[in-house]
């Protein structure tokens, strides 16, 4: 996932947290708040209620896998951060896609028909090179 989709802000987390709507299941909560940016904005946690840092690094990847593979399917202007239940150290990848899903579906966050993503040439800098 690009650095510009990234929350990383201590204050942001907390302010999301305290003034967001929140959506949860056995695995992961959503906490969703409104940004004034033309793009969705994510963050991912893990306490150490869920594991050692181990367990709880590869929580956070498969969140943020979850994300990176739906990021063109919702909708832009959001700051978004997925929070690891202990549960989700035992699960698998598809778990934890299906729970992420799902709580992006519930706060309305998704578009009501995928949209096709992006080849990756059209996401790399441009060199300036045709492909023709």
């Amino acid at each position: 996932m690009l650095h510009l989709y990234r929350l990383r802000e201590r204050e942001r987390f907390q302010q999301i947290r305290r003034e967001g709507k929140t959506r949860d299941d056995r695995l992961v909560v959503l906490v969703c708040l409104h940004n004034e940016l033309l793009y969705s904005r994510f963050g991912f946690s893990a306490s150490r209620r869920v594991g050692k840092a181990v367990v709880r690094n590869r929580a956070r990847r498969l969140m943020r896998e979850s994300a990176r593979l739906q990021i063109f399917q919702i909708h832009p202007g959001w700051d978004i951060v997925f929070i690891a239940r202990s549960a989700l150290a035992r699960a698998t990848f598809w778990q934890v896609d299906a729970s992420c899903r799902k709580l992006l579906g519930q706060a309305g966050l998704l578009y009501d028909t995928p949209i096709p993503s992006l080849p990756a040439a059209a996401l790399s800098p441009d060199t300036g090179e045709s492909s023709c």
